[in-house]
């Protein structure tokens, strides 16, 4: 009988989850709200244990290998708990201890990570940086997120904080007050003269695309200003591949070419040419898949 394992990716918004093989092929794939907000850390425990039992129920004890877990919040790797959680994003959540509460009532294996960590597990075992033993992914959205793989293991820091990019500093600021998503959006509409709730990503990528230079000049400061984070990024880790992910980075067309041209000007060439730009593939598996390869990787599989 194969076993397989359930996995599970902790949003602000949704529950991603999924039932793989060892191989991190998916058998299925499921989605809830998280409803954070209206029902904090207990809530998403209740919902954890439902996915738990449900797979149970269909597989059978002796079919499910283990759990593994993908979360918001900054993780304790080691104790499979929630050491710190935004109260204004997920009250009552810090605490939480995942490997407890998943050995206590179901008498299974678990492992749990951050989900940006997450993410960068699953694009170097599976998804853009495959191929790769090191990486650095950064996910730009409404701030920047960043993890750090060297030899195919996260690099965690004394704090379980390394790649925290947000709080790097480029010139004129830190880098998530300058190069996120919601820069963009603010710095457009700023040019436009016009509201910010009236402005998304999409339409700033829709009139650049189609020739507005507003548009273009507001996705060329946030491009500079990428630049310079990834040029601190790789002239600390020298990784084989930078990774880039969040939604934005959906228009890899657009902005690789302008992204490769600035780097041009701020890395050696030697260290450029080694330094593979790649745009992240695995989309809403990458959290979940990445999940698994830190459980595979902490339970010796």
């Amino acid at each position: 009988m194969q076993k397989v394992y359930v996995l599970i990716d902790i949003g602000g918004t949704a529950i991603k989850h999924g039932i793989a093989t060892i191989d991190g092929t998916l058998q299925e794939r499921g989605e809830l709200p998280t409803e954070a907000q209206q029902h904090g850390g207990p809530g998403i425990v209740a919902k954890v244990k439902a996915i738990c039992k449900q797979a149970l129920e269909k597989y059978g004890r002796d079919q499910i290998g283990g759990v593994s877990i993908s979360t918001a919040g900054m993780v304790d790797p080691d104790q499979g708990k929630i050491v710190y959680a935004l109260p204004d994003a997920i009250p009552d959540y810090t605490g939480v201890n995942y490997k407890e509460i998943i050995k206590n009532e179901f008498n299974l294996p678990c492992e749990v990570e951050n989900d940006v960590n997450c993410a960068a597990l699953g694009e170097m075992w599976l998804g853009a940086g495959k191929g790769c033993h090191s990486i650095f992914c950064m996910t730009i959205g409404t701030s920047i997120g960043g993890a750090m793989i060297c030899n195919e293991r996260l690099i965690s820091g004394a704090s379980n904080s390394a790649g925290e990019i947000a709080y790097m500093r480029v010139p004129g600021g830190m880098l998530h007050e300058l190069a996120s998503t919601t820069h963009l959006v603010k710095y457009y509409a700023k040019l436009r003269g016009c509201d910010v709730s009236e402005v998304n990503g999409i339409r700033i990528f829709n009139e650049a695309e189609a020739g507005d230079q507003v548009a273009q000049d507001a996705i060329a400061d946030l491009v500079e200003h990428l630049s310079d984070g990834i040029t601190n990024v790789v002239s600390v880790q020298n990784p084989q591949a930078v990774v880039l992910g969040g939604g934005i980075m959906a228009r890899e067309d657009y902005l690789r070419p302008r992204i490769e041209k600035a780097l041009e000007g701020k890395l050696r060439k030697i260290v450029l040419d080694a330094t593979r730009i790649e745009f992240a593939k695995l989309r809403n598996d990458a959290g979940m898949l990445g999940g698994f390869f830190h459980f595979k990787q902490r339970q010796g599989l």
